[in-house]
Formats: structure tokens, sequence, C-alpha cells
């Protein structure tokens, strides 16, 4: 297979919709997906930690990425997460995201069973990339969440090897002296996606180009907007910029990423409902602080001038 020139640009980690009922809104996956081209997207990422793929069972994920990607209908990119603790449900995962025309797959290590080392771990990979052998596979890094520190540069060398489809890496971590490394394997062989919204200015200083995150929900014309300054040499009014993002993302540490983030969605109009236990909401009294704050910000709005 050939390999697909490297991304740039912002792709979002697209939250999960449920009805009053708990069940998967598929509905709403068109206003969610049309609301997301409007941000300036270059792609969304589809049944990841935002998309709560792991609390979704295996038919409830590809009813949402039948229903992203025909939302999407080719105007974005489509990245369908088919991670699993089950190497055999993730495969499935994986061809039945390529039968439905996704432009890309990506997955994470099991985490229950997690693998003893690199080697391991590329095995596993394999094992779920071979099952969509024409679509690109990136390898979604995100030690925070499964508890697995492995030398992601001896990975690049061994999936090379093994994964004929690789891509690249999905880089969800704050370690940039080994994001930057992995940026310049073999002079910028793979594409190394950056995954922390808060760190964005930072990976553009060593050569980030494309980045996934779940920010750019509803904040992708501010980071856009810090791309073009960065770029455009003004380093300052970047930074300065950046600087709101940073202080927005304080609110998620202060009340929880993803409760936070599902409440601004509701804010800006987008109600996804209640999230898979043992993810929850914020309760009225948390929810009313966390708006007052935003609001106080004036981040919603400063978002609003670059869009």
């Amino acid at each position: 297979m050939e390999k697909k020139q490297k991304i740039k640009g912002l792709i979002a980690a697209a939250f999960a919709n449920y009805d009053p009922a708990g069940n998967i809104d598929l509905d709403g996956i068109p206003a969610m997906t049309e609301h997301l081209i409007a941000q300036g997207l270059r792609g969304i990422f589809i049944c990841g930690t935002n998309g709560e793929g792991p609390s979704l069972s295996t038919a409830e994920r590809m009813a949402v990425a039948e229903r992203y990607i025909r939302a999407i209908d080719g105007r974005i990119l489509s990245f369908v997460h088919v991670g699993h603790s089950s190497i055999t449900e993730a495969q499935r995962l994986a061809a039945h995201a390529e039968s439905i025309g996704a432009d890309y797959i990506s997955a994470v290590s099991a985490f229950y069973f997690k693998p003893s080392s690199v080697e391991n771990l590329v095995d596993a990979m394999a094992a779920i990339a071979a099952a969509a052998p024409h679509t690109p596979f990136y390898y979604y890094h995100i030690p925070a969440v499964t508890g697995l520190q492995i030398d992601m540069l001896r990975f690049l060398a061994l999936a090379e090897q093994k994964i004929p489809t690789f891509q690249g890496i999905k880089y969800t971590a704050a370690t940039l002296h080994e994001y930057q490394a992995c940026l310049q394997y073999k002079a910028g062989k793979y594409d190394i996606l950056f995954g922390y919204d808060e760190l964005l200015l930072p990976a553009l200083a060593v050569g980030a180009s494309g980045a996934i995150g779940s920010t750019y929900n509803y904040a992708a014309p501010l980071y856009l907007e810090v791309i073009r300054r960065f770029e455009a040499g003004a380093h300052e009014a970047a930074r300065n910029l950046h600087f709101e993002a940073v202080q927005m993302v304080q609110l998620l540490v202060k009340y929880g990423p993803i409760p936070v983030q599902r409440a601004i969605m509701k804010k800006i109009g987008l109600d996804l409902g209640r999230p898979r236990l043992p993810l929850t909401l914020l309760d009225e009294v948390n929810e009313q602080l966390l708006l007052t704050e935003l609001e106080q910000s004036k981040f919603l709005e400063h978002v609003a001038l670059y869009q």
C-alpha cells in the first residue's frame, strides 16, 4: 500500500452522543459533523477516548463509524479508532472501518492484559492492522490512560518492519523530547500527530504540523489562529493566544475533562446527553461554577472572533 501524505491541520476527537435513554444517538451525528466542518477542521477522530469507544459495544462502534463516514461524505478526513482489549474485536472493527471507506484507522494498546514489551505491542498492532490491509494505520500512544510506557523510537523501528500499512503515531503524551525524536526518525519518514491540546504551541516549535484533540470540538478556530501566527513568525502573538487555550484547559483539570467539555458542547448548542458510567456529567452546582468561569474568561467569545 502506498503511504499517504502527512496530515497538516487539526482533527477533532469527537464526543459520544447519547439519547435520554442512554442509547447511542446516531441521529445527532450529522449535526455534530456539520459543526466540526464549520470549525475548519481537517478531520474527525471517531470512537476514541472522547468518543468513549472502550465503553461502547462493537456493534455500537460500527454504527457510529458508519454514520460519521456517511455524514462526512468525503469532505474531511475520517479516522476510526478500532483499539480494543480483545484483538479479535479490534480486527472486526478494523475490517469494518475499511469496508465503509474510512480514510485511516488507529488503535490503542490493550489496556487490561498489557503488552509485555515493544515487540509484543508491535505484534498486537500488526495483527489489528492486517485486518484492514488497504487502510493506513496509526498507533495511538496514550500512556496516561493505557499505563503502557513504551519507547516510541523502538516502536517505530519495529513497526516499519511488521506493519505494511503503518502511517505513524497519534502521540498523546507530554514528552516533547521523544515526540520530536519521532518526528525526526529517518528524516521525518512517519506522520506523528500530536495529541495534547495545551501543548500545541510547544509541539509546533519542535516540528508538529498535525494534531488530534478534544478541545478542537469547540475551539479549533483559536488554535488555527495560533498556528497561523506561529507560521507567520509572530511568536509572541501566538504565545499570548495559546495561553488563552491553556487557561481554558485548566478548567478541564479543575472540573474533569470529559464532563467539562460535554458541558461546553451543551453551552454552544450541542447537547450530547449523559455519558456512560463510570463517566458522569457535572452536577448542577459545578456546571454553573464552570459556566460562570467560562463566561468571565470570555473564551468562547474569543474563539468566535477567529471563526
